[in-house]
């Protein structure tokens, strides 16, 4: 089978048959990825050796832009398109046989896994496979320890919480919390009051979002880290949406665990 003849399979969605050609050429394409990224997580390799790795990995150029942290790994590696500046934190973890798209000047934070393949639910067919693509938009940083599941794409700006399980689409300019999170940090900014009496908080219900600030938190922690849980059921507007593509402070440095 020739690789495009799989891209072609599984970008249209197919499953993937236990023991099937298919799964054949994906099991052997797997063991060259691995000969790669072994090589990546061994010894030092400057920016310009990591970028011409990666590039072998995935079959096209890198851009000049690109930085990465090892060590790093993916089960696949020719079905991932990079655009510019991207940075992938040291212990990511890509799964991208059923295709990963990240978008110009995203960040990934530490340990942050993309997972592209669910087994079939029916026991008789476990061994089979479900692809569905993940798209990750510009701009958008992915914070440490977070799992983006099959299928899952996130808008142009967005912010994805710390340890977060990214189950459904996450909307351009928003912060993903996790499930059960009171909102009430999140809901704080430099030019809302803070909770107090007359002045609840209320969390994100149905119809009403909270709004997240450069300097606020998701509940229960701070912005280096934007800590998530299980699940990511609340969506914070960020204020300001696509003005934040702007930079009137002139920073250039990177987020720091977190990213």
């Amino acid at each position: 089978m020739e690789l495009q003849t799989y891209l072609d399979h599984v970008n249209q969605g197919k499953r993937l048959e236990g023991g099937s050609e298919v799964h054949a050429f994906m099991t052997q394409a797997a063991r060259q990825a691995q000969q790669i990224t072994a090589e990546i997580n061994t010894g030092y390799h400057d920016g310009e050796e990591l970028r011409a790795l990666f590039s072998q990995l995935i079959g096209k150029p890198v851009d000049e832009g690109f930085g990465l942290f090892p060590p790093f790994t993916t089960d696949f590696g020719k079905n991932i398109t990079l655009g510019k500046r991207v940075f992938i934190n040291s212990g990511c973890r890509f799964q991208d046989q059923g295709g990963i798209t990240i978008g110009d000047d995203v960040l990934l934070g530490h340990n942050v896994v993309l997972a592209t393949l669910n087994h079939d639910p029916v026991v008789a067919r476990r061994a089979s496979m479900l692809p569905a693509p993940i798209v990750i938009g510009d701009k958008v940083w992915i914070g440490a320890n977070a799992t983006v599941l099959p299928g899952v794409t996130i808008g142009k700006g967005a912010i994805v919480a710390a340890g977060a399980v990214v189950h459904r689409d996450v909307p351009p300019f928003t912060v993903a919390c996790p499930r059960g999170s009171s909102g009430n940090s999140a809901r704080r900014s430099g030019s809302e009051p803070p909770p107090g009496p007359g002045r609840p908080a209320p969390g994100p219900l149905p119809g009403r979002r909270g709004l997240w600030a450069p300097g606020s938190t998701c509940p229960g922690g701070t912005t280096n880290s934007i800590p998530g849980g299980i699940g990511h059921d609340n969506l914070y507007p960020l204020r300001g949406g696509p003005d934040l593509l702007r930079d009137p402070g002139g920073h250039r440095g990177r987020p720091g665990s977190g990213g």
